[in-house]
């Protein structure tokens, strides 16, 4: 089957924004894919948080969600919106992706756990905890490519979640992603290979790219990754979508292969020598 990737440089402004991802659904649609994933903050980038907060919406009042719903639905398109800030009603903020069907419904929701603090030899600090908080629950949903795992950007550096996931059934794995460019320079491909390779999946990241309006960059380079740890689709830089046939049936060759899910055992906390 086709999915396709949208790589982003998401602004300031969220009407704009959620233009962009409607053409992107629409794009996608003609290019014959089945489900499109975007990419984390999907909805707004913006570092200053006085300007920023005026645009964060509760999810029932969002527009950009709204946009992406109705433009699924009328394309008969699944779109994994790899993420927007949302404001809860503790007053924190989500940073939330979800999964929306050919009807426009959302068939999944699925909030970050792993938050990104921070200090970058670069000079740049980033401390998310400081306004959002954290989710609680991995998240499965069964999608055209089969039963999807969700995370969100930083959770790619914690093995343990895809474990969970795959334990549970993924056949594929969604980290989209708002890199830094010398993370993503020095981990990004590895650690997506990585993930594909340890358990046989699919591996799908959409990500942000470029110089942005409130002055991050961000690494771009959406990926695609089989279940043998090949790329199938690097985007590199700049922004747009791109479209890729997955063979779903490598899954199971994989796994057939190297059955390392099968060989999983409980490892027991280590004694001190």
């Amino acid at each position: 089957m086709r999915i396709a990737l949208y790589q982003a440089r998401t602004g300031i402004d969220p009407g704009r924004n959620a233009g962009h991802l409607q053409e992107a659904v629409r794009e996608a649609s003609r290019l014959g894919a089945e489900m499109l994933f975007t990419p984390e903050m999907s909805g707004l980038l913006d570092r200053d948080r006085e300007r920023g907060g005026e645009n964060l919406k509760l999810e029932a009042d969002d527009p950009v969600l709204a946009a992406v719903r109705e433009e699924a639905e009328r394309t008969g398109l699944w779109v994994h919106l790899g993420s927007l800030a949302l404001k809860r009603d503790d007053g924190m903020l989500a940073n939330r992706g979800f999964v929306i069907d050919d009807q426009g419904r959302i068939r999944a929701r699925y909030d970050k756990i792993h938050l990104f603090d921070v200090d970058l030899p670069t000079g740049e600090s980033w401390r998310e905890s400081s306004t959002y908080a954290p989710g609680e629950t991995s998240v499965l949903v069964s999608t055209p490519i089969g039963l999807l795992g969700l995370s969100i950007c930083y959770d790619l550096r914690f093995p343990d979640l895809y474990r969970s996931l795959t334990d549970a059934g993924a056949a594929a794995l969604a980290i989209p992603a708002a890199f830094t460019v010398p993370t993503g320079q020095a981990h990004w491909h590895i650690l997506m290979r990585a993930r594909a390779i340890e358990a046989g999946v699919f591996v799908i990241a959409a990500a942000q790219e470029g110089r942005h309006e409130d002055g991050r960059e961000t690494y771009g380079h959406s990926l695609v990754v089989n279940p043998w740890g090949e790329v199938l689709l690097d985007m590199g830089e700049g922004t747009g979508v791109a479209a890729v046939d997955l063979d779903l049936g490598q899954v199971e060759e994989v796994r057939h292969r190297i059955p390392a899910i099968r060989h999983r055992r409980p490892v027991p906390a280590p004694i001190s020598a």
